[in-house]
């Protein structure tokens, strides 16, 4: 079968609309968190959506192999969500929801890609669909810390690094500004577990 002809080309179409989508959603995000003086957290969210951007690409390269002639169309029928808005704790927890849903999609997408013999694509949508896991996994960590008010209070001592001039302080709290460069507490890194970090 030829990959123009199959179900897994236009799984690839969706899966390519979805990151796009994605990243969109999640630079809305970004500002909003950078308004509202969540620099570190922001940072964050722009890493994720450049990832995004970086899972489209791979998705669109395997489109354009596709076919020697230039691909003016692909129809698709797809849900896209539209739930973020200005709440920056509910928009991780929303974030955290969006990126299960597409987990969820790409291993819908490995098993026709697998059944269609397209094992190459099938370890793509696999591979892409991993990394959704941990991002849903890192924004369910932010959204917890957003709500409990422990992005910048923590249990055990940390370092609380600034990133505009590299100050560091060790402790249970970050500061309020730094005592460096007077930043604002909201550029102060975020600490997540490692296994969770995408950076």
């Amino acid at each position: 079968m030829k990959l123009k002809d199959s179900k897994t080309y236009e799984n690839l179409a969706r899966a390519y609309a979805a990151e796009c989508q994605a990243r969109t959603r999640y630079e809305f995000v970004e500002y909003g968190l950078r308004y509202n003086g969540f620099e570190a957290l922001a940072q964050i969210v722009d890493t994720i959506a450049y990832q995004e951007f970086n899972h489209a690409r791979m998705l669109y390269t395997q489109i354009q192999g596709a076919d020697q002639k230039q691909i003016d169309n692909i129809d698709i029928s797809a849900g896209f969500p539209f739930k973020e808005k200005w709440d920056m704790e509910k928009n991780l927890k929303l974030l955290a929801e969006d990126e299960f849903l597409e987990a969820e999609a790409y291993k819908e997408f490995v098993a026709v890609a697998e059944k269609e013999g397209f094992s190459d694509i099938a370890t793509l949508f696999k591979q892409i669909g991993e990394v959704e896991i941990r991002h849903q996994k890192l924004f369910l960590n932010l959204y917890e810390q957003f709500k409990n008010g422990t992005l910048y209070k923590k249990k055990n001592e940390e370092a609380w690094i600034c990133p505009n001039c590299g100050y560091i302080e060790f402790g249970k709290e970050a500061w309020e500004k730094c005592p460096l460069c007077e930043a604002e507490q909201g550029v102060c890194q975020v600490v997540v577990p490692e296994e969770l970090r995408c950076w």
